[in-house]
């Protein structure tokens, strides 16, 4: 792979324009937006998009997420056969923000873009840099998360530079991520919308616009083998560091009990503030035990913490409840431990 010089952008109008130039002229660019940071490419251009994969070292049968800049690039762009009523609806509740809405996608979106399925994801962030580079483009832009395939994701600017300096062009540095966690992922090209992968706006909030929502059986369980890959998060491990993360299922006297007996130099724990007092070991903490915005947007900061510590092997963490944003930060974890999960309350 050719060795690039990456640039890191602050986030000027000037800097804005260089990146939108990059962009157009087929380069790969990381962005900052409210969940995290993306790494962007035209998403009309599947040899521009192809980039992406090489960069990331990503699967191919994993698709990539469109991301516009107003509700009207979707016909601007001709990007689905059809916008569902049910698309205005959601889009009229949580656009801009962190959903990215699935349809059946039109014959301009690249096979590289939607992994050879009949459907495109789209999402319009929130993030004021994000959508004026966007704008700035005249584009739409796929972008998965800026990071090495199967890593935490990234929320800064540097955590990109840390992984793919000198695979890509050029960061935009639009500060830490709002969310910290990658979009809830619905999809409207079935019967019943479905919701692929939780994120910061919850099942319970599709509900309330939509009524009747069904929730994939990957979002908390292994894809079934042979299963297709039909949003990103899905299939593979994602979201680990280096150290092998373990889950457990207990009590939180329990999980204090089980991670003390099993210390050691090599062992730390990814817990909450009420446990760190009782722990014998390093502690990341994702902050309050029932505030799980606040773990949503720690998680990948507190993952990529441990992975700059190469002494830790092993690392220990509660599975959190799957109540609202909970759901999100359970299914990034239990995919962080490749769904090894121990259940001491069948101990």
């Amino acid at each position: 792979m050719k060795i690039l010089k990456t640039l890191l952008l602050d986030n000027t109008d000037e800097n804005i324009a260089k990146a939108a130039e990059i962009l157009k002229n087929g380069g790969l660019v990381g962005i900052p937006t409210e969940t995290v940071y993306g790494l962007a490419a035209n998403a009309l251009d599947g040899g521009a998009v192809a980039k992406i994969f090489a960069a990331k070292g990503r699967p191919a049968d994993n698709p990539l997420i469109v991301h516009i800049a107003d509700f009207t690039d979707i016909e601007r762009f001709n990007l689905v056969r059809e916008i569902p009523e049910t698309a205005k609806l959601l889009a009229e509740h949580f656009w801009p923000g962190p959903l990215t809405i699935i349809m059946k996608k039109s014959d301009v979106i690249p096979d590289e873009v939607s992994a050879g399925l009949d459907t495109v994801a789209i999402r319009f962030p929130s993030h004021p840099t994000a959508r004026k580079i966007i704008k700035e483009c005249t584009l739409p832009l796929a972008a998965p998360s800026a990071n090495l395939s199967g890593s935490p994701s990234p929320t800064t600017a540097l955590h990109v530079m840390s992984d793919l300096n000198g695979r890509i062009d050029a960061v935009v540095d639009g500060g830490m991520s709002d969310v910290g966690l990658e979009s809830t992922v619905i999809t409207l090209a079935e019967k019943t919308p479905r919701v692929l992968r939780p994120g910061g706006i919850t099942l319970e909030q599709l509900k309330s616009v939509l009524g009747k929502v069904e929730l994939d059986n990957a979002v908390l369980h292994r894809l079934e083998k042979g299963a297709k890959v039909s949003s990103p998060g899905m299939k593979y491990k994602h979201y680990a560091p280096k150290a092998n993360v373990i889950l457990l299922k207990c009590t939180d006297g329990e999980y204090i009990d089980y991670v003390n007996s099993h210390s050691g130099e090599s062992t730390a724990a990814l817990c909450c503030d009420e446990d760190v007092e009782g722990l014998n070991v390093e502690c990341f903490s994702l902050g309050k035990r029932s505030d799980y915005s606040a773990q949503a947007h720690r998680l990948f900061d507190e993952l990529r913490k441990i992975d700059e510590d190469e002494s830790i092997l092993t690392v220990y963490s509660r599975l959190p409840s799957i109540d609202g944003v909970g759901m999100a930060v359970y299914n990034r974890l239990i995919r962080a431990a490749g769904f090894e999960v121990i259940d001491l309350e069948k101990m």
